[in-house]
């Protein structure tokens, strides 16, 4: 039958039997993973034709809710409050803020769920009740571990709950003041399909947790999963709902810990804390410069140079080893170094400087683990190479960085003002940065300070 004439109709809409709950994508079959995100495990069935699209009516607003102008709108202060672990306030711009959703991530093992505890130890400490909710280890395990660090405090309640609706029961009960949830990906709603971890689950219970955090001005902080390319573990709306996305990284073979802000709305994105894990839990490290030196009679073959950790400068020890071989091909073995870069610095060496390197095996480490990637560490490096090339110590007053070329330059590097004045604190009282001019002349500096030269001539040098 026609439709009869004069009369408004609405064509049904079609919908695809599977559509993609992260991004959209919709497709006839149902596949794994997503043609148009690549995510897994995100493609579900749709609902079948929706029949005559419906309108959206206006609704009236309440005059305290009528939109203003931006200028009459009140302004209040945005108040931090300590959490007594200083290098995690300094991270996250001054301290906790009432209210503020934060997720911190990192790899499996890297110390997230220690530094949260003692995060919430010290909270407790200051007379703030504090709910810890673990869903991946239990209550007497959690116990356990806080033993050992030293974590105990009747402020601090513990709780071992993976069902939201719990969770969100447990909240009520203790009222806290402070709220720890070990892990986001692995606590799950019961009004939401799917296993715990799927993206439909992440993002319901996320947004349940931070509606919670907002309607009682109660700081939340959230662990988070990665995935093995490294990335937050769930959909990417996780990070869009969360006030502050810390990264808690460092290598398992080595003690040191990084934490810094990849998103911040409270505070700086460029600042960087410092942690060491120990056998009683996990250290701040106020000063870590001492974890990247190492100190004796000077030595061929080291030279400090002064990296940029965000908006934190740390002094770095290189050390080279350069033994001459009879091997047709040479090694060349770095480690916390780009072995590319390496390669690059001896070829301007001995092209350069005239330091012969061909015949001989390199190798170039950094003191601690740490690892430079910046270009800065440059001028270090070849300093280093050629004092263990040559057998010339360099003094322990002095720091170099700055940018090699291919041609020999000195090229000045970023923030060199605040590497400086690091330096100059810490006693590094001669400098080699790009005012030394070109690489001999850089090279022939450093070989003068660790010799009979005075040291009032030394800073007429530089």
């Amino acid at each position: 039958m026609s439709e009869p004439a004069g009369t408004l109709g609405f064509m049904a809409k079609t919908v695809s039997a599977y559509t993609c709950t992260e991004c959209g994508w919709q497709t006839a079959k149902w596949v794994g993973r997503c043609g148009e995100c690549q995510q897994w495990g995100t493609v579900v069935e749709a609902g079948q034709s929706s029949g005559i699209q419906k309108r959206v009516t206006a609704v009236s607003v309440t005059n305290e809710r009528v939109a203003r102008p931006i200028t009459d709108v009140a302004t209040s202060s945005i108040s931090h409050w300590p959490s007594g672990v200083n290098e995690f306030d300094r991270v996250l711009g001054g301290g906790l803020v009432p209210g503020a959703a934060i997720l911190v991530s990192g790899e499996p093992g890297v110390g997230k769920s220690t530094l949260l505890l003692e995060v919430a130890a010290r909270t407790a400490r200051a007379k703030a009740r504090v709910l810890y909710v673990s869903a991946e280890e239990s209550v007497s395990q959690v116990r356990l571990r806080a033993e050992r660090t030293g974590a105990l405090d009747d402020n601090l309640f513990i709780a071992a709950e993976t069902d939201l609706s719990t969770v969100l029961g447990q909240i009520e009960s203790i009222n806290p003041e402070l709220l720890i949830v070990d892990s986001v990906q692995t606590v799950a709603s019961s009004t939401v399909d799917g296993l715990p971890g799927q993206p439909s689950q992440v993002r319901e219970v996320a947004a349940a947790l931070i509606r919670v955090a907002k309607e009682r001005s109660l700081p939340l902080l959230l662990v988070g999963h990665v995935t093995k390319d490294g990335t937050i573990a769930g959909p990417r709306l996780l990070e869009h709902l969360v006030d502050v996305v810390c990264q808690f990284e460092g290598d398992r073979q080595t003690a040191l810990r990084f934490i810094r802000a990849l998103k911040n709305r409270f505070g700086p994105t460029d600042e960087v804390g410092c942690f060491e894990m120990t056998g009683s839990g996990i250290a701040e490290v106020p000063d870590p410069s001492k974890l990247f030196l190492s100190r004796g009679a000077p030595v061929s073959g080291t030279c400090v140079t002064v990296a940029m950790e965000g908006r934190r400068a740390l002094p770095v020890e290189i050390q080279a080893l350069v033994v001459p071989t009879p091997a047709p091909n040479a090694r060349r073995v770095t480690s916390g170094v780009d072995s590319s870069r390496v390669s690059m610095l001896l070829a301007v060496l001995e092209k350069r400087a005239g330091v012969k390197l061909s015949d001989c095996d390199v190798y170039v480490s950094t003191v601690g683990g740490v690892r430079l990637t910046e270009p800065s560490a440059d001028l270090a490096i070849a300093v280093a190479i050629a004092s263990a090339r040559g057998d010339w110590p360099v003094s322990h007053s002095l720091a170099a960085f700055g940018e090699i070329s291919l041609a020999g330059e000195i090229r000045p590097v970023v923030a060199a003002k605040q590497r400086r004045a690091e330096a100059m604190r810490l006693g590094y009282s001669n400098l080699l940065d790009s005012a030394s001019g070109g690489i001999q002349n850089a090279l022939a500096l450093s070989k003068r300070s660790g010799g009979s030269l005075r040291d009032r001539e030394i800073d007429t040098a530089f």
